[in-house]
């Protein structure tokens, strides 16, 4: 077990393309034992979702993994551990959803961002192997964010309204129980 540091908003490899990976480092120890870190540190962080890059590492490696209870995301339907390796994803539905989201390297704040509602991903696993998803509502939202970070993104890039980032504090007080705040505009 090796909880990595997560790297902050500021951080230039956050906005960096990360490098994809060959099948040979996708079998190799290394690529193994890098996603046992990314799990290791987005359990231990309570996140439901971590990207290489997050943890200083440039490659095209992400875990996406809802659990039953997310003390961060309460209202959520669950999902399996996921690794996402060099992936390609494809708007499936256009239809813009809005969600509050937050990042383990935006701590201590949450924004209101609009992504298309459907999307598919084609990847790698870890054996190298072609996989597809389809992801809908949240979690189409939780790829779209994770697989931002392996293309220079983060979410606060994709805010539209500023009044709709909060720090946490206030988001709690005055945003999380309110039906409006979750409304798509």
């Amino acid at each position: 077990m090796s909880i990595q540091k997560v790297i902050r908003m500021g951080h230039p490899l956050l906005r960096q393309t990360a490098q994809t990976l060959t099948k040979e480092e996708i079998l190799a120890e290394s690529t193994q034992k890098l996603v046992q870190d990314m799990l290791d540190t987005m359990e231990e962080e309570q996140g439901i979702g971590i990207a290489a890059p997050q943890i200083g590492v440039s490659k095209q490696v992400a875990l996406i993994g809802i659990p039953e209870e997310s003390a961060r995301y309460p209202q959520t339907e669950s999902s399996p551990l996921i690794v996402v390796i060099n992936p390609v994803i494809t708007v499936l539905d256009e239809t813009q959803q809005g969600f509050w989201e937050g990042c383990l390297s935006v701590p201590g704040l949450r924004g209101f961002v609009q992504r298309p509602r459907k999307v598919q991903i084609d990847y790698l696993d870890l054996n190298a192997q072609a996989q597809t998803i389809i992801a809908e509502d949240f979690l189409a939202t939780v790829f779209q964010h994770e697989l931002d970070h392996l293309f220079g993104k983060l979410y606060v890039d994709r805010i539209t309204d500023l009044s709709k980032l909060s720090y946490m504090e206030e988001f709690v007080q005055f945003w999380a129980e309110n039906p409006e705040a979750y409304k798509n505009d």
